[in-house]
Parts: C-alpha cells; structure tokens; sequence
C-alpha cells in the first residue's frame, strides 16, 4: 500500500509539473532570408536540422530588392522572424531595438575575425555577419582566349575596353558578345545601383578616409566620371541594346553560362550555378572594376559583406533559444556548415567548412600579390531602398536616351540623392 501511494504522489507531482509549465516549450526558428540564391540551400539545411532535433525552421526569402520592406511587413505580424539581416550601421540604427544582445552567445564566439560585428551606440552587438563575399567582373578566359587575348591580358580599363569594344564588333564571327546584359529591374539592377556604384564611394573614401569613419551626410562625386565609363561600356558592348535594360528579363546568366557573352558582373555567389551549368574553374576568372583611375593595374576586388545575422528579441524566449541552437549548429556541424559554405562562400566561423570557391581565390591571390582589396563602401548607403530606386528611374531614363542631359539626372540622383536620402534617414 506504501508503495502505491508512493506511485500515485509521483505520478501528482508530475502532472502538477506538466500543469505548472515544468515542461520546456519547444521553439521553433524563422529565417527571413535576405539572399535570393541561397533558397533553396537553406530550405536544404532547414530539412536537415528539423530531422535530426524535431524543431521547426522555416525559411522564407524576400524577392531581390524588397528586403527592408518586406521586414516591415514581416515584423508586423504574429509569427516574427527569429532571424533577419542588420547588414550595416544604418540598419542598426533602424532595426537595432528589435535585436537581441549576441554578447557572449555561443554563435558570436565562434566567429573567427571580430570584424565581423555590428553593434549599436551602447555597445549592443546587435548582429554578426554569416558570409564572406567578393564581387567583380567574371570572365569565360575560354572565350578571352578564343577572341584572341591572353587570359591575364587585361590590367585596367584601357584593355577591358580594347577588349569589350573589339569582341563586340566581332560579336558575330565570335559567336558570343562582350558583356552579358545590364538589366535594371530588381533582380539584376543591385549589381549597378550597388556592386559598381561602390567604386565611386571606394576611391572617395581613398581620397578622405576621416569623412567615411560613419555614414558622411554627403558625397562629392569625384569619380562619377569613371562610373560612367565602366557602366556605358557595359551597356553598349553587349547584345541586348540599351533601351530593353528597363524591362529586365534577359537573363545575364544564363547569357553567360551558354558562353553567349564573355564577361558577366557579379560575385563569387554565382559559382555553384556556373558550376551546375558545367562550366570549370580553370576556365573563368574574376577581375576587378577597372574604371580608370591612376594606379588601378593594383587593384584587387571588392571584399565585404552586408549579411549580418540579428536574432529577434521580440521573439518568445524559446523561439530565441530555437535559433540559437540552429545557428550554431550551423557554423559547427561539418555538413550543415558545408551546404551553407557551398552557397555563401565563406562563413567567418572558427569550425564551419572551409571554401572551395575559385572567385575568393582568387580575391585571395590579388591580395597576397600586394593588390589593394576594395571593401564595400556601399554599405553607408543611406535609406538604401529609396536610394537605389531613384538612381535606377534615372538610369532608366539615361538608357533610353544617352544625353548628357540625362547623365546630370544620374549625378544628381547619385549625388544629391545621397545627401537627400541621409537627410531623412536622420530627421
């Protein structure tokens, strides 16, 4: 009889427990991601994770330029993303309340360059960057070769533009053109408002490196000349003409994975779909954006990132836990870290893959060469949405009717868009 009540206050107890919330509550994980080509990888990790520990994690991707607001609608709702992107200082100052303190978490101590940390005025880190990307102009050196160059030959903008102009008047011997297209719709038109626009802001920073310590309030421009001309040889040296860039659709990619153009402006990200599309490493190379100025035959590419995770601390407590746990697996797990590296390219994480990536190689070769590296400057764009949006209008028009007329709309745009956009970031 003992016994049994014995049993019986054991089996109280636990119900009373279970009653009480003595059970921890499972959460769950919600990744808005930031990165249109990682989809289907993370949807990939995702799955994994779920089966080996039973929490949920859903991925869900915002379209290409529509980041920043579909956050806003994202955090509106009831189910919150868990994680989110904070990928540079005017994020933090936007979006740096929502984000939870990674101080002394086990995902920020396994970063392996403390660089890679965004924190707030009060010294919150409120976000840790997850990739390590460049970005330049890629080139099929089979086809260099074929048009007749060295696969080194090209050292600055005098012979990327001998080269861009001479296989363009030769398109039709060759069999392929110059550059892919310059679409200016939103999945192709951040590698013109953002990846080249960052030379200019580069070599200004060069130029003042106390005024781009922060955001500046302004910009001088001093090198929109040198914009121009890599962008107008772009667009010109190409099969698809200049008036279709605004509708998009032209597919730059694929334009350059069929071998039908010869150069092709993106980053190192592009290298698991050119490899699926069975083009090798040996026969493709980045180079930098040459635009001209004095002394670019040392330049490297550009280096950086503007992916920073930040966890919500609008989050339950569990969900907080949830992601984590799923973080840090991430960087740790040698599968899950080498899906996640076969996509990012590099993770700055002590214990995660090390990269196969022939692009960062090669941003590594110019580097140990004594090549200087271009960091992303792009990163103090101020309200980048509506930065970038007025500078495509403009470009758009420009396109249309190449005038010097419209160019002043591009620098105005470009210019006085910054000191315009910076202004009510600030109000």
């Amino acid at each position: 009889m003992k016994k049994f009540f014995a049993l019986l206050l054991v089996a109280l107890l636990a119900i009373s427990l279970v009653a009480c919330g003595g059970t921890e509550e499972k959460g769950s994980v919600y990744w808005l991601n930031f990165k249109p080509e990682s989809d289907e990888a993370l949807k990939e990790i995702a799955a994994m994770y779920t089966e080996e520990t039973g929490v949920d994690v859903q991925i869900v991707t915002a379209a290409s330029g529509t980041y920043n607001e579909t956050l806003t609608a994202e955090m509106d709702k009831t189910k919150v993303p868990t994680i989110f992107v904070v990928g540079n200082a005017a994020a933090v100052d936007q979006w740096g309340e929502y984000c939870y303190d990674l101080t002394d978490t086990a995902i920020a101590k396994e970063l392996s360059d403390p660089s890679y940390q965004l924190k707030d005025a009060d010294g919150k880190l409120c976000s840790i960057g997850y990739c390590y990307e460049c970005y330049g102009i890629i080139v099929n050196t089979k086809l260099l070769e074929a048009a007749g160059y060295a696969r080194d030959y090209i050292k600055n903008f005098a012979t990327l533009k001998e080269v861009a102009e001479d296989v363009h008047a030769r398109a039709a011997e060759l069999g392929f053109d110059a550059f892919s297209a310059a679409d200016m719709d939103d999945s192709s038109s951040w590698r013109f408002t953002g990846h080249l626009a960052n030379l200019e802001y580069y070599y200004e920073s060069v130029d003042d490196p106390a005024a781009w310590t922060s955001c500046p309030a302004e910009i001088k421009g001093t090198y929109m000349d040198n914009y121009k001309a890599l962008y107008d040889l772009m667009c010109v040296n190409s099969a698809t003409p200049r008036g279709e860039l605004a509708t998009g659709g032209h597919d730059a990619a694929n334009q350059f994975k069929t071998e039908q153009a010869l150069f092709y402006a993106n980053g190192n990200w592009e290298w698991s779909g050119l490899a699926e599309a069975g083009m090798k490493a040996e026969d493709l190379t980045m180079i930098p954006y040459y635009c001209g100025v004095e002394g670019e035959e040392k330049a490297g590419l550009n280096c950086g990132t503007e992916n920073y995770w930040a966890v919500n601390a609008e989050a339950s407590e569990a969900d907080i836990k949830a992601t984590l746990d799923f973080m840090y697996w991430l960087v740790t797990d040698a599968e899950a870290s080498e899906k996640a590296v076969a996509t990012f390219g590099v993770m700055p994480y002590t214990n995660a893959a090390k990269s196969t990536n022939p692009f960062l190689a090669q941003a590594n070769a110019y580097a140990a060469a004594g090549n200087y590296t271009m960091p992303w400057v792009t990163n103090f764009q101020p309200n980048v949405d509506a930065y970038r949006a007025a500078l495509v209008a403009a470009l758009n028009d420009y396109n249309a009717d190449p005038t010097d007329a419209n160019w002043e709309k591009v620098e105005a745009a470009f210019v006085g868009g910054w000191a315009t956009q910076y202004a009510a970031a600030n109000q």
